[in-house]
């Protein structure tokens, strides 16, 4: 008996984008530079990608 994994649709890089730009996505990350234990560097980093269409859909409704 054996098991075949179940088929995958492709989804093209270009849709991909379309479907996370329409509803946005949300980038957050955190960089610390340390020597020693000592912290001397911490960035943190938040960022919003979204359309146009998507952004000013909320302010102009």
């Amino acid at each position: 008996m054996t098991t075949d994994p179940p088929p995958q649709a492709e989804v093209a890089l270009v849709d991909l984008l379309d479907r996370l730009l329409a509803g946005g996505v949300v980038i957050t990350g955190d960089l610390s530079l340390c020597i020693a234990d000592v912290e001397l560097v911490r960035i943190s980093l938040r960022a919003l990608l979204t359309s146009v269409e998507a952004a000013t859909e909320g302010i102009l409704t």
